[in-house]
């Protein structure tokens, strides 16, 4: 399994997911077609699948052009009123093949209502595509979901993966979100370590579960410190109160 990134728009990501053994890529949120079918052409195997992390129009907008390029694809995601071309819906938890690739749904809710995480295994090795739900060093903002919503999408679901999962999320928003979390966190020795990295690299993706545990202020909310930020104890408390210093930031 190879994850090719592919910048979109302004901050965002799409990403080519190749599958060298069964020869098929997937892409995930391929917002700019002009940008994500050469980078599929460059791999000289079949595009079958786009994965959709949820509806918004800079993740799912470009679905119907790669559908009019490459007719016949499978859409994959957690919405089939809100997101174009939909032709698989899927419910938390459900498993399938793409391949050779083991591919499971995560309903995520928070960021929307329907957001799905997608954590593939290959063998040993594990990536996780969070969209908008998981950034490196944050997370989205709370448009329909609750702070319980965002919680539990992060502290139960995906703070479960293994440690060493990587994670490839839709937007390039690194250094601003470890920014914030230096000032919430300012002790932290691998978040400043993580920050010095990442300053100086356009690119931040991937990271992993375990740096996200370790530096993520919204994945360290039983942490004293972040207590101590927040005036809070209960973590759903401090992760909402959390996210509205990080919306002011």
């Amino acid at each position: 399994m190879k994850v090719i990134t592919v910048p979109c728009l302004s901050d965002n990501y799409a990403y080519v997911l190749v599958d060298e053994k069964a020869g098929e890529v997937s892409v995930v949120d391929p917002v700019e077609p002009d940008k994500v079918i050469p980078v599929v052409e460059g791999t000289k195997l079949k595009l079958k699948t786009i994965l959709t992390t949820h509806h918004h129009a800079d993740h799912a907008g470009g679905n119907q052009g790669m559908l009019k390029a490459f007719p016949g694809l499978t859409v994959y995601g957690g919405d089939g009123n809100r997101i174009p071309g939909l032709t698989n819906q899927l419910e938390d938890g459900a498993k399938f093949q793409l391949g050779s690739l083991s591919i499971q749904a995560m309903q995520t809710p928070g960021h929307t209502t329907s957001s799905i995480c997608y954590y593939i295994q290959d063998a040993d090795q594990r990536v996780a595509f969070t969209g908008d739900t998981l950034f490196v060093g944050g997370c989205g903002r709370l448009f329909e979901g609750s702070p319980q919503d965002m919680y539990t999408s992060l502290n139960e679901k995906l703070a479960a993966l293994p440690k060493d999962t990587s994670v490839y999320a839709g937007h390039e928003y690194t250094r601003a979100n470890l920014r914030f979390a230096l000032s919430v966190e300012p002790d932290n020795q691998a978040l400043r370590e993580k920050a010095r990295r990442c300053a100086s690299v356009d690119c931040t993706m991937p990271s992993s579960i375990g740096e996200e545990l370790a530096t993520n202020p919204f994945m360290r909310v039983n942490q004293p410190d972040l207590q101590k930020a927040t005036g809070a104890t209960d973590p759903v408390q401090v992760l909402a109160a959390i996210r509205r210093m990080k919306d002011n930031f």
